[in-house]
């Protein structure tokens, strides 16, 4: 099937195949056609121009008039844990009434409150809940979404959650990516055994979750109080010897070593970064890995930004992500995180959306096939309502500026 999008008030995130990330000084440049039509043949992007060009022989089966609007691509949203059971809005609660995110942590709250919870739960209903939440970020402008497990701490919890990211993948048509994140705080029972959980992530969860194929990635918790630099290192390890690529947590609440342990196994990213030291940034230039910032989690936690800013004037990539989580980001908004970089971490709107397509598809691996436009890509699109101009996305920030979206070349909401 051919449609036609045309009158276009401006096209952005026009892209040329060999741009797969943007870094520095880069970032601040969003290439964009105004008055511009766009072709899309099947699933894939196949022509795009100004109106002035347009060929008078396209001939489509369907026509959509974008008079007024832009059009993007879908946001590429590269972290997040959707997939959990109930919520932690009593921790909200707690957090008004003076507690800390490592404090509640401390008291049992936190990460093994969500495990408890999901290992009570079937998968079913763990399904069921996770379709909603995922139904509700494509309606805002997602696209591509990574989705973690980490919310089981137990081999069939692991197992569970990495099923139901694969049984979601199989049913809705964005693109998505699993990572399993089995690291991402030691139980209860190993609380005293750290080595023992290890062993069981190493020897028990990775060889299944290979055999079955149920993840791209493997992540791990590396912060104080959870996985040392050692441990991740040797979760990695075990991980590339699945076959899985490592993404890791780094930098959220102290600086320990992970961005370089990171980047010495070929992180494809390394995310959160509010606490980030010079040696952190230097360690990071001239890597193939994606700093990954999570501006939506430093709002909600109340906790500081990323430095983007200065991330960026040291020529470094930078992507941005929802964090989508019970606990520290119950929000998968990619609108509202392009809003905040801008508003909370200076980013200006064309860093914002470079960071939160380009660079986010790029932190997926899937840069080759979304995250811009351009000719033989897919087609997943957003088309604004009638805007002023791109500024007025992270302006109005309370707003739904989002008319419709395009997956795949269809129009599903």
């Amino acid at each position: 099937m051919k449609t036609l999008i045309i009158n276009i008030k401006e096209l952005l995130q026009v892209r040329d195949s060999s741009v797969l990330k943007v870094s520095g000084d880069e970032m601040a440049v969003l290439p964009t056609i105004k008055n511009a039509y766009l072709v899309i043949e099947d699933n894939l992007i196949a022509d795009f121009g100004s109106m002035e060009d347009l060929p008078e022989d396209l001939n489509p089966e369907k026509c959509i008039d974008a008079d007024g609007k832009m059009v993007l691509p879908s946001w590429c949203d590269s972290h997040t844990h959707i997939v959990y059971a109930g919520n932690r809005e009593q921790e909200f609660v707690d957090r008004i009434n003076g507690l800390t995110y490592e404090e509640i942590a401390h008291r049992g709250g936190g990460i093994l409150n969500s495990a408890l919870k999901l290992n009570e739960t079937s998968e079913e209903e763990i399904y069921n809940q996770s379709k909603a939440r995922l139904e509700e970020i494509i309606r805002l402008g997602t696209g591509a979404v990574e989705i973690k497990s980490g919310y089981g701490l137990t081999v069939d919890g692991e197992l569970k959650i990495l099923r139901v990211i694969n049984q979601l993948s199989k049913e809705y048509p964005v693109t998505i990516k699993a990572t399993f994140l089995g690291a991402h705080a030691f139980p209860l029972e190993y609380k005293n055994n750290r080595k023992g959980y290890i062993d069981l992530i190493i020897n028990k969860m990775l060889p299944e979750i290979a055999e079955n194929e149920l993840a791209t990635f493997i992540d791990v918790f590396c912060e104080t109080g959870y996985f040392t630099v050692a441990e991740t290192e040797q979760i990695m390890e075990a991980g590339i010897h699945f076959g899985l690529k490592p993404k890791i947590h780094v930098n959220q609440f102290h600086s320990i070593g992970g961005i370089q342990a990171g980047i010495k196994h070929n992180a494809l990213s390394v995310d959160h970064l509010e606490t980030m030291k010079p040696d952190d940034i230097e360690a990071l230039k001239n890597t193939e890995t994606m700093p990954v910032v999570l501006p939506s989690c430093s709002y909600f936690l109340g906790i500081p930004y990323a430095p983007a800013r200065e991330m960026m004037a040291n020529s470094l990539p930078v992507a941005v992500a929802s964090d989508f989580n019970p606990g520290s980001t119950p929000s998968g908004n990619m609108n509202f995180v392009v809003s905040t970089a801008c508003i909370k971490m200076k980013m200006t709107p064309e860093e914002a959306i470079n960071a939160a397509t380009i660079n986010g598809a790029y932190a997926m691996g899937i840069s080759k096939t979304l995250g811009s436009i351009t000719i033989g890509k897919k087609a997943n699109l957003i088309i604004t309502k009638p805007v002023s101009s791109y500024y007025q996305l992270p302006y109005s920030f309370g707003s739904n500026l989002i008319e419709s979206v395009i997956i795949e070349g269809k129009v599903i909401a």
